[in-house]
């Protein structure tokens, strides 16, 4: 592949990330994409009876996505890519509005694996859903995303806190709410504030999923550009290589012997336990429905997941300059290597040998490279959706990622050439050539 295209798709990535600070607007993003690519939504309350070509189904922050090519059998076996669209942050609480020492201040909650280092010192905004009154008496819901310098968390002044660079740990209770503003607290101050951001009623607000985000825009890094610098890599990378090799797959899918499907599930980063997360049975249930809507019988079902593939595309650790020791020492991946295949014996990763094989094989046909990666043993290992899509479906499971530095952080870094070199595997792998 020529350095053109990867430009093109990383150009287009950073689009997506600009415009997807939550969860929710991660599934707007991608719901936009795949309908102007002629996918269509349908709603649980719908009758999917013979439905066909592009579909997707969303719920929150969440989307199950797939293509069922006219004729197609009921017992066709799926091509799986899953991803997550949660990336960890500070979460805005319920009573959010505080304040001490004459500032005012917003009351947050941490929100999965966070470095509470890389967040202080930025200029935040607030993103995320309202949910709101409606007029018959069922809750609407409403994005809302702020892209303005409105709050930060200072950093203690280092002739305050001589330790500060001798690695002693945040008090992750106490010092991390963000200043907005010099006064006494206001009750309801941020709801007003974001409401008519939304250019809604602050009384017609039942709820929230509110959360910060770094304003910073993505970018390109480096000598030559060669990196890709922006929140929230991890996992956006995937989900829009998820969606590209989508609609890709979907125009060669007529010649195709599998359904290719998009799961993007929410809350990976504190567990999946939740109505959108792997652990649920939301992917199972709507893949079943699928074939049930072709006129499939439980022996289709069973056949269609008997010749199903996964792979679960999640970020993954390149090695680190300055602490090669904390990587195996024969599995050191680096930017623009290609994606890694992640492997745990210990199955916090699913892939065994067969899912390397389909995923290598695939990378040779769309002419990309890979890179292995295993942990090193004296580190504890991450772990993924595809242990649970694995144990959930019963299905050959691979997981895979594109290599990169600072993950979780509230800024991460990749390769400008493995977003597409992943895009273009995964349409391999979903078209099945």
């Amino acid at each position: 592949m020529t350095p053109a295209p990867h430009r093109s798709h990383t150009d287009d990535l950073l689009s997506f990330i600009a415009a997807s600070p939550s969860p929710y607007h991660v599934v707007a993003s991608a719901a936009q994409r795949l309908e102007k690519a002629g996918f269509r939504e349908l709603r649980g309350t719908d009758d999917w009876t013979g439905a066909t070509g592009g579909l997707f189904v969303s719920r929150a922050g969440a989307l199950i996505a797939w293509y069922v090519p006219e004729g197609a059998a009921a017992h066709t076996p799926f091509r799986i890519v899953g991803t997550h669209t949660d990336s960890p942050n500070l979460r805005i609480k319920p009573a959010p509005d505080t304040g001490t020492s004459g500032w005012r201040q917003i009351g947050v909650e941490i929100y999965g694996g966070v470095p509470l280092n890389t967040w202080l010192d930025r200029d935040l905004g607030i993103s995320g859903r309202l949910a709101l009154r409606g007029p018959d008496g069922v809750p609407r819901s409403r994005l809302v995303q702020i892209d303005e310098p409105l709050l930060r968390v200072p950093q203690l002044a280092i002739h305050l806190d001589r330790s500060v660079n001798e690695g002693v740990a945040l008090d992750r209770q106490r010092h991390i709410a963000p200043i907005w503003a010099l006064g006494e607290p206001r009750e309801g101050e941020l709801l007003r504030r974001v409401a008519a951001a939304a250019g809604e009623d602050p009384a017609d607000v039942l709820g929230w999923d509110l959360m910060l985000h770094d304003i910073q825009p993505p970018g390109y890094l480096g000598v030559d550009r060669e990196f890709v610098v922006a929140s929230r890599l991890d996992n956006q990378v995937s989900v829009h290589a998820g969606v590209t090799a989508l609609v890709d797959a979907a125009t060669g899918a007529a010649q195709s012997a599998f359904i290719p499907v998009l799961a993007a599930f929410d809350h990976e980063e504190v567990g999946s336990g939740s109505e959108t997360g792997a652990q649920s049975p939301m992917l199972e249930r709507i893949l079943s429905r699928s074939v049930a809507a072709r006129g499939g019988s439980d022996e289709d079902w069973s056949r269609a997941l008997a010749g199903a593939f996964c792979v679960s595309a999640d970020m993954a650790h390149a090695v680190h300059p300055n602490y090669s020791e904390r990587h195996d020492p024969d599995h050191r991946p680096l930017p623009n290597g290609g994606p890694t295949v992640k492997v745990n014996v210990n199955q916090r990763y699913a892939t065994d040998s067969t899912g390397i094989a389909v995923f290598t094989a695939a990378a040779e046909r769309a002419g990309a490279p890979w890179q292995p990666f295993v942990s090193n043993n004296a580190m504890p290992c991450g772990t993924s959706i595809g242990p649970l899509t694995a144990a959930r479906l019963g299905v050959t499971t691979v997981d895979v990622g594109v290599p990169g530095l600072s993950m979780h952080s509230a800024r991460e870094l990749c390769g400008v050439r493995d977003p597409g070199y992943l895009a273009a595997i995964l349409t391999t792998i979903m078209v099945g050539d």
